[in-house]
């Protein structure tokens, strides 16, 4: 009997079958993993120094490592690519809506949610007609090929953005939009992927509309649940606040796909009502949010950077460089005057738009769909964006900067935002409030007592250089200094929306009508 068991095992075994994990492999894999991820976090400050999205610098390891490069990997599995490229936006978009602050995105919902519906819509027309009548793509190529290089992406957009001194609607416009715009670009791709002919385009826009509503629905739910019970249930450990938060934004993923919705729209929004719901621990939450965007970007890029072989990306350069051209050129500055016009958006901003269409590895990801849906021509296709992708990112971002200055749209410096970060006190019912003053703040020169806190808050312990003391009501707070701040729970949030107008307006903040929203 033992030897009918072994004779399988031989024969599976002479077939190829893969050795199996052993702890030396896994040394091996773990080595391997981190030696890449140090070289990719040493090339941030590469690309931070250089003005170029970080994704290029990735993606250059990537391909480095592949077929072509020094490390002769070969790597061709499109559905595995396309999977953890989902797993990873859905990670990037949690990080950018925790980071975008109400204030921003609020006047500008509107143009945003334009720009990232009719604009999407007016940009895949123009460039799926580009791409066919210049480049001679059939129809349904170009239709795929016109829905994908649609989507800005968040991750450059969130990278490039947050370093330019832009004015608040603008930067609000743009993130608002790279946060909307995959939805429905998704599924207009999914859609152009499906076998056979695309047909009623008018039950499309319904779906779409449809789906859309459903994630935004389940986001602003999860969201708005998930941020009263952070606020409310005071957790064993500090650390598993963070946890909590991202857990969250997965969940409203999960819970938008689930619901036939959107769940990239669900995310974001999920993430964005709890980033400006002055969450316990905040400061950390923040952090560790923005490292775990970092690993995505840095996991997606390089397997995307994978994936492709440039020694076939020849004869797709100058189709690429067409469409591309076409996409950015036309398509692009068109969706945002048509777009935004009515909002009487002056044209120096519309301009400063229309070239910060940045696009990154969510195109690249997009492209995996046909490829996994088995459709005609869709490894051109993959070539063709991975190209556009690239040449494009790397015209765009580090032109941005200079384009603003020409445009004369530097924002002018403002005072600089308190770091408040909220720990509950579940048993005395209170909150301990951390209060840094950065540099720019206006709470420099103001006196404890000239802070006005609502009764039932109180600053009881100063740290500066180093050193605490209990302040006095006349202690004057400088630049530096870390405050301890108690707070009962009815006054906790009147009490930061206080400490906030202060370093924003000084002592007489409420004189000058500047209140404490973030």
């Amino acid at each position: 009997m033992s030897h009918v068991h072994v004779r399988p095992r031989a024969s599976r075994a002479r077939q190829g079958r893969k050795p199996p994990l052993t702890v030396d492999r896994l040394n091996q894999l773990l080595f391997v993993c981190s030696l890449v991820l140090l070289v990719a976090v040493a090339a941030v400050r590469i690309s931070s120094r250089s003005g170029l999205p970080s994704l290029l610098v990735y993606l250059g390891i990537g391909i480095a490592m592949g077929t072509d490069g020094i490390g002769h990997i070969h790597f061709d599995n499109a559905e595995l690519t396309q999977v953890i490229g989902y797993a990873a936006l859905v990670v990037i978009l949690a990080e950018g809506g925790l980071g975008t602050k109400w204030k921003e995105v609020g006047p500008v919902l509107p143009a945003a949610s334009a720009l990232a519906l009719a604009g999407v819509a007016v940009s895949v027309g123009v460039t799926a007609a580009g791409a066919h009548y210049l480049s001679g793509v059939d129809w349904r190529q170009a239709l795929i090929i016109g829905a994908v290089v649609s989507s800005t992406d968040a991750a450059a957009v969130f990278s490039v953005l947050r370093r330019i001194p832009l004015p608040a609607r603008v930067t609000g416009t743009l993130e608002a939009e790279s946060g909307f715009n995959d939805a429905p670009v998704v599924i207009l791709v999914v859609a152009f992927s499906t076998t056979g002919p695309v047909e009623h385009w008018y039950l499309l826009l319904g779906e779409i509309a449809l789906e859309l509503a459903i994630g935004a629905a389940v986001g602003l739910a999860v969201g708005w649940l998930g941020s009263w019970g952070l606020r409310h249930v005071a957790l064993p450990a500090s650390g598993l606040y963070p946890i909590a938060v991202m857990a969250i934004a997965v969940t409203a993923y999960a819970a938008g796909a689930l619901a036939h919705g959107s769940g990239f729209l669900a995310v974001y929004l999920a993430s964005m009502v709890m980033g400006n719901a002055k969450l316990p621990h905040w400061p950390a939450t923040r952090g560790f949010a923005d490292g775990l965007g970092w690993i995505a970007q840095i996991g997606m890029f390089v397997l995307l950077g994978l994936l492709v072989t440039p020694h076939e990306l020849g004869d797709d350069v100058v189709p690429a460089l067409v469409i591309g051209l076409v996409l950015t050129m036309v398509a692009r500055p068109l969706s945002v005057v048509l777009c935004l016009t009515p909002f009487r958006v002056p044209w120096q901003e519309q301009t400063l738009m229309s070239w910060a269409g940045l696009r990154g590895a969510v195109p690249i990801i997009l492209a995996t769909i046909p490829m996994v849906s088995g459709i005609e021509g869709s490894h051109r296709v993959f070539n063709i964006v991975f190209v556009l992708v690239v040449v494009y990112t790397l015209v765009q971002g580090p032109t941005l900067p200079w384009l603003a200055g020409k445009l004369r749209l530097g924002e002018d410096s403002e005072a600089a935002d308190l770091g408040v970060e909220s720990a509950p006190l579940e048993r005395l019912r209170g909150h301990l409030l951390s209060v840094a003053i950065p540099e720019g703040s206006k709470m420099h020169g103001v006196e404890v007592n000239e802070l006005r806190l609502p009764a039932g808050a109180a600053v009881t312990l100063v740290v500066r250089d180093e050193k605490s003391f209990v302040p006095l009501p006349t202690t004057v707070l400088r630049h530096g200094d870390e405050l301890l701040v108690v707070a009962t729970d009815p006054v906790r949030d009147a009490a930061e929306k206080r400490l906030r107008a202060v370093g924003h307006g000084g002592k007489l903040a409420s004189w000058l009508g500047t209140d404490g929203t973030r």
